[in-house]
């Protein structure tokens, strides 16, 4: 079997008994990494407080997703703590979005529309409904103490994950990110799963997943997509996304829209909505494609005033945009712009432009 990494910080924190939290989620990776954890942390004599704990992400999580996390707690023997985002699920979540991203544009608090969905560069749907809520919870649960938090990240999943340390704190040194299966490969956690006596995810040897997150990941690929869609659990979600599509004009993975992998799951008024969803997000990408460079949003925006010419062409796209999408937007023209912008330069601290 495959051993654990491990760093002398980790071996410290154990040493003097630090609490344990791994984090679940149901899938492959995380389960390898608890089984392969507890009995590491058990061979070693820790006797810190040891859980698991899950974020449940509500209507995007597989059926049997939580039921797997309780299955493997009761087989590993410790508590399982299930927290949860209390304004919602991701998928509340990305409703919020679209909804803060159109009271934004209509108030020119941004420059373009915002799209409402997660993506790989950009996954607040891991930072704020898994990393933040957990942190909070474990922070809570462990006044005053170090923790170490286990992940199942393993270098071979992605680029991004590839430059994964095997350990590192966060930025108050509180909690410390353990990822001990950072050098498995696919094989070694599915053989350690199966020799656990404990099997995985039913999504992957009977929905035919390759992995397991959402029921509709950002990061799937399209064989992913289709196999999700093609289980009936996972057929309401996929008309509410597919109708937040619609009414956002924007696409779930950037050009691949999610309507398009099952059409047959959808109304004829859905397949309609969907083909005006499309012809909107090409009408409101050609006429943001005038917005030059220089005008577009950054941090710290605004940073100077627009020109006239910048703020009239400002003003036509947003007032296509604005009836593409029946947005009630009210600073269309050159003076209600400057007035904007002057607005929003005077309320930023001083000294900050």
């Amino acid at each position: 079997m495959v051993s654990i990494a491990t760093t002398p910080e980790i071996a410290a924190l154990l040493a003097a008994n630090a609490p344990v939290a791994i984090g679940v989620s149901g899938g492959k990776d995380s389960q390898a990494a608890a089984v392969a954890t507890i009995g590491y942390l058990r061979g070693i004599g820790h006797r810190g407080l040891q859980l698991l704990i899950h974020s449940d992400l509500g209507s995007v999580e597989w059926n049997d997703s939580l039921p797997m996390c309780r299955k493997l707690a009761a087989h590993v023997g410790i508590e399982l703590a299930i927290v949860r985002r209390k304004a919602g699920g991701l998928m509340e979540r990305w409703e919020a979005r679209w909804d803060s991203s159109k009271m934004r544009y209509e108030a020119l608090s941004t420059v373009t529309l915002v799209p409402c969905w997660s993506t790989p560069a950009m996954r607040f749907c891991t930072s704020e409904l898994k990393t933040h809520i957990i942190s909070a919870e474990l922070k809570r649960r462990f006044p005053g103490q170090t923790i170490i938090n286990v992940t199942g990240v393993r270098r071979a999943e992605s680029a991004q994950r590839a430059k994964a340390t095997i350990a590192s704190p966060d930025a108050e040194g509180r909690i410390w990110s353990w990822r001990p299966i950072a050098d498995w490969s696919e094989q070694d956690v599915f053989s350690l799963i199966d020799h656990s006596g404990l099997p995985p995810h039913p999504a992957y040897r009977d929905f035919g997943m390759s992995r397991v997150s959402c029921r509709f990941c950002i990061m799937s690929n399209l064989a992913d997509l289709t196999a999700a869609a093609a289980q009936p659990e996972a057929h309401d979600l996929y008309r509410r996304m597919v109708a937040l599509e619609s009414t956002s004009s924007f696409a779930f993975q950037g050009a691949r829209w999610l309507g398009d992998v099952a059409p047959h799951l959808l109304a004829a008024e859905g397949r309609a909505a969907l083909a005006d969803a499309k012809r909107v997000a090409a009408a409101r990408t050609t006429a943001e494609k005038r917005i030059t460079k220089p005008m577009l949003y950054v941090k710290g925006w605004p940073t100077r005033m627009l020109s006239d010419d910048e703020a009239d062409t400002l003003g036509g796209v947003r007032r296509e945009v604005s009836d593409l999408l029946g947005l009630r937007s009210e600073i269309l023209d050159r003076s209600s712009i400057h007035a904007r912008y002057a607005e929003l330069m005077a309320a930023k601290p001083q000294g900050q432009c």
